[in-house]
């Protein structure tokens, strides 16, 4: 009986838990969506109330409508990103390809928006010779994407992010490295939770949707691989993820 009991309050314990993270989601899903929805709301309905005519607004509005639209639809299709990847229903496509190349066209992509940033980015090529990878490409391009992306929004200004990488028998660990802000300890746990931010103002107003880290462990699960964070409040993070080498 005692023992009945001491795993019936585990069981409650972890259906509380279950329960207290659905509604953090669900709440996090309706703030997310409710912005961009409030946005367009207000653009359109000043421009039906008469500012549709006005000539030195009306342009600007739509604009700004049209910005929030592509935000909500980001969103959108981010959640169902992730959807599909926790029901399974997300296939890999996985073809060999050098992870050398891909990472320096990631860079280069990457760039203007360093720069806007005043944030320098660069990859440690060391050679020429390429490292193959067994991976889905697309879905890597996407991962690199979300981490550099993130360690823009993150950094200081002058601030840098290199991408190195190692290669070892059967595995290559790609790392992305930062001079940037840093993470408290207390917030690397939660890091990959869907919507959770560690400067939640900051992100929301480069346009974050608090779900990239969320998809990078995701496609990285998918791929059977792991991803690390190592950071520390004010000196930058670096975060590593490995993949598949093939001949």
């Amino acid at each position: 009986v005692k023992e009945w009991e001491s795993n019936n309050k585990i069981d409650a314990a972890e259906a509380q838990k279950k329960e207290a993270f659905q509604k953090e989601f669900l709440g996090n899903v309706a703030h997310e969506l409710k912005t961009p929805i409030t946005n367009i709301q207000g653009y359109v309905h000043t421009l039906i109330d008469g500012a549709l005519y006005d000539k030195t607004v009306n342009e600007k509005f739509l604009l700004k409508a049209s910005k929030s639209a592509d935000r909500l639809q980001y969103l959108v299709e981010e959640l169902l990103t992730i959807n599909r990847f926790e029901h399974g229903t997300l296939k890999l496509n996985k073809t060999k390809f050098d992870i050398k190349e891909l990472c320096e066209d990631v860079v280069e992509i990457l760039e203007d928006k360093g720069t806007k940033h005043n944030t320098n980015l660069r990859f440690n090529k060391k050679g020429d010779k390429p490292i193959f990878v067994l991976a889905d490409k697309q879905l890597i391009h996407q991962v690199l994407t979300n981490l550099i992306v993130n360690g823009i929004k993150y950094n200081k200004p002058e601030g840098f992010i290199k991408v190195e990488i190692k290669q070892f028998d059967q595995k290559v660990i790609v790392s992305i490295i930062d001079n940037g802000l840093g993470i408290g300890e207390k917030d690397i746990p939660r890091l990959f939770e869907r919507f959770y931010r560690v400067d939640q103002s900051r992100a929301r107003a480069l346009g974050g949707t608090g779900l990239g880290l969320a998809i990078v462990k995701h496609i990285l699960n998918a791929h059977e691989q792991t991803i690390s964070v190592n950071s520390e409040l004010n000196a930058g993070s670096t975060f590593s993820f490995s993949l598949e080498t093939t001949k």
